[in-house]
């Protein structure tokens, strides 16, 4: 019997602005997270990711330490990276930091691995942007072999080897959930099927349903290795209000703002109102009232045969209160819908 879809959210903890229009401060914002969070528990939805950022206009540098903070006021729902930029991090630390949220959140912990979209991280922690594909295939190399919990020996190109070495604290019962974030590369679909991982796909433009590709990849790789596929789950942006209209209108001019200050930095060009309509219509921008972004997801999931289903809330300087009703919309009116349009 197939195991029902989940549901989760996903921030980078975007810095919003408060109800006069003026911005707050970082602290602030992480302050609201924790409460999104806690009204995420409090629907029953499954699962929250932060991501790992190191630039202005994010907020969360540290997931782990923030989810800590959601763990001690939340009873069920499941803490994640949405990712954890392993490249420009250490394999066993980062073991390590979310074994140790396992432990204080009594088995909810999951961890997202990805070389991420951004690149602040590398200068910022000294590595060499040139190695950017070496360091993730080596870091993750280590990473998968920590998941055993077994004494580990490991030998790299990039950092001292290990010999029998013991980790600690271990995960108190089973492993370390582990998810590999995949934006469009079937090297990366790949390699979390060598190394038996789940699949996040991060699609965050275009038609979902172009994907199909990546997930025949992934079920053929594991078909090839002799294994039974492990889940595959979506992460896309939205945002929900009572009607299509509001919804659309709400989010319009803080998306674009986001959307125009990353553009700028990788030559984009600014971002049109027909190009935002054509992502909410027919791409990847689930935005809309609940049945509207309801009937989008439940395609989504029947079109990829996803797991779970991440909404990345946060857009640019959307207010906290607005994004407090946008979740609450998705709990109680999408996810219920969702459900009842996939039997």
């Amino acid at each position: 019997m197939t195991a029902p879809l989940e549901f989760g959210l996903d921030t980078f903890g975007d810095v919003t602005k408060d109800t006069s229009g003026d911005m707050i401060s970082h602290a602030q914002v992480i302050r609201n997270v924790v409460d999104e969070a806690v009204l995420a528990d409090e629907l029953g939805l499954d699962f929250i990711g932060l991501g790992e950022h190191h630039r202005a206009d994010f907020a969360i540098s540290s997931p782990e330490t923030v989810l800590a903070a959601i763990a001690s006021r939340t009873r069920r729902i499941h803490l994640g990276s949405a990712v954890t930029v392993l490249s420009s991090d250490d394999p066993i630390r980062v073991f390590q930091r979310f074994a140790t949220l396992d432990a204080v959140s009594n088995g909810r912990a999951e961890v997202i691995l990805g070389r991420g979209s951004f690149t602040e991280s590398f200068p910022l922690f000294g590595f060499d942007l040139r190695k950017y594909e070496e360091l993730f295939e080596e870091k993750l190399d280590l990473f998968a072999a920590l998941l055993s919990q077994q004494p580990v020996t490991w030998q790299g190109k990039l950092r001292p080897p290990l010999q029998d070495q013991l980790v600690y604290p271990p995960v108190e019962n089973g492993t370390l959930k582990t998810w590999i974030g995949v934006g469009g590369s079937p090297q990366s679909v790949v390699r979390a099927a060598h190394y038996d991982l789940p699949l996040m796909l991060a699609i965050i433009g275009g038609d979902p349903a172009r994907f199909a590709p990546y997930v025949e990849l992934y079920h053929r790789a594991f078909e090839e290795f002799g294994r039974p596929a492990q889940p595959i789950g979506v992460h896309s942006p939205g945002y929900v209000a009572e009607t299509d209209a509001q919804a659309r209108e709400e989010l319009w001019p803080d998306y674009k703002a986001m959307r125009d200050r990353i553009g700028k930095e990788r030559g984009w060009p600014p971002m049109g109102r027909d190009e935002f309509v054509s992502e909410a219509e027919h791409g990847s921008l689930y935005v809309g009232a609940p049945e509207t972004v309801a009937r989008k997801i439940a395609k989504t999931a029947k079109a990829l045969g996803i797991s779970r289903f991440q909404l990345k809330y946060s857009a640019g300087p959307l207010p906290h209160d607005k994004l407090m009703r946008s979740i609450e919309l998705y709990g109680r009116k999408v996810v219920p819908m969702v459900r009842e349009m996939m039997g």
